[in-house]
């Protein structure tokens, strides 16, 4: 093992944990501020969002959009791409989703409707990255600045067509007509009542999410593109050496970052909503990029980090109901706390982790 390089476990395990650790230490110290038991506190928000089935199925239905977003963020981190148009591309996504469900749900089964849903999610995603990515690939535009720019961009053509042109007629609601059942994903715990899930929003849509976890991992580490992607990321300068187009690496990487990004909207508008609202995204594109810097863009970890902060989600609205000095803005800085040690922070434990695993070198004799 050379100096610096840490074993597998300790860099996807330890080094996340200890970020996690640090986070709810000072998140406990800010709740001690508010006079309020941490341990406490703790205990409710763990019960909230894994104690009960219903409290379980509202955890992995936030785990479910934490899945593509962050897939999204790591496709994109792989290529040496900081993709923060998440955002923007849930959105359109959810137009891609609407379309489909509009068109066909009083015609045909759900079972129907869902590829086409899954293709037009992920095509208006893919849509909606297309142009960031190739202004970064051929103009040098930088990527971070376009794709903020679209997110705001995609919330204003949003407004414009559900106002103007998709609303229902006669209706006073921003919003399309609700889906028939052509339209709706079978709900988990109508597929699995044993499960105990309740009124929980959870559907069909988790396991599209697992599903996509394994074909990100087959994309990255198994098959050419990305080798490519990976080796553009690492070092730009040295895959254009070996023949790999650095305006073919980018699109393609920002078309498959977005599309992942869109596929979010099959849980929120088929899977919950059942019809295209204004901001249903709220806020988990951005989440994504947390939840892709503590998976270490890789698709178990993302998962993982997904369920946590599903469990953030769930758990924090129900410790706010318990206890009620802990409002929803103060789970909303513990997630906030979360995100800065696994993001900003990320590399604070690390040296003196790389200290301690890495053997001290041997002094090389000095030449005579």
């Amino acid at each position: 093992m050379s100096a610096g390089q840490l074993p597998r476990w300790v860099d996807l395990g330890l080094i996340p944990f200890l970020n996690l650790a640090a986070a709810f230490l000072v998140s406990g110290l800010v709740v001690i501020l508010i006079g309020e038991n941490p341990l406490e506190a703790v205990k409710i928000l763990v019960w909230g969002s894994l104690g009960y089935g219903e409290g379980i199925g509202f955890t992995l239905f936030y785990a479910t959009n934490f899945i593509f977003t962050g897939l999204a963020v790591a496709v994109a981190f792989h290529a040496g791409l900081f993709n923060i148009g998440g955002e923007g591309q849930a959105y359109l996504g959810g137009l891609g989703v609407a379309m489909a469900c509009l068109a066909l749900d009083t015609y045909v089964p759900w079972y129907v409707t869902l590829p086409f849903a899954i293709l037009g999610s992920a095509a208006t995603g893919a849509a909606w990255a297309l142009i960031p990515g190739w202004l970064q690939a051929t103009r040098g535009s930088h990527v971070v600045i376009t794709t903020i720019m679209f997110n705001f961009i995609a919330a204003s053509l949003m407004g414009y067509l559900l106002n103007n042109m998709l609303k229902e007629r006669g209706s006073m609601q921003t919003e399309t007509r609700t889906f028939e059942d052509g339209g709706r994903l079978p709900m988990l715990n109508d597929l699995f009542p044993s499960f105990g899930f309740g009124y929980s929003p959870v559907n069909l849509s988790l396991f599209i999410a697992i599903l996509a976890c394994f074909l990100v991992w087959l994309l990255i580490w198994r098959t050419r593109l990305g080798f490519e992607i990976r080796s553009f990321g690492a070092n730009a300068t040295a895959a254009v050496y070996a023949g790999i187009s650095p305006v073919r690496t980018i699109i393609i990487t920002m078309l498959i970052s977005g599309g992942l990004a869109g596929m979010m909207a099959i849980n929120e508008i088929m899977g919950s909503q059942h019809r295209l609202l204004l901001d249903f995204v709220t806020g988990y594109g951005f989440v994504g990029i947390a939840v892709a810097l503590m998976g270490r863009a890789h698709p178990v970890g993302i998962a993982l980090a997904a369920v946590l902060f599903g469990m953030l989600y769930q758990g924090g609205a129900e410790l706010s109901f318990e206890m009620p000095s802990i409002t929803r803005d103060m789970i909303i800085v513990i997630q906030g706390l979360v995100i800065l040690f696994a993001g900003a922070l990320e590399y604070m434990f690390r040296p003196a982790i790389v200290r301690v695993f890495t053997p001290a070198q041997p002094l090389q004799a000095e030449e005579a």
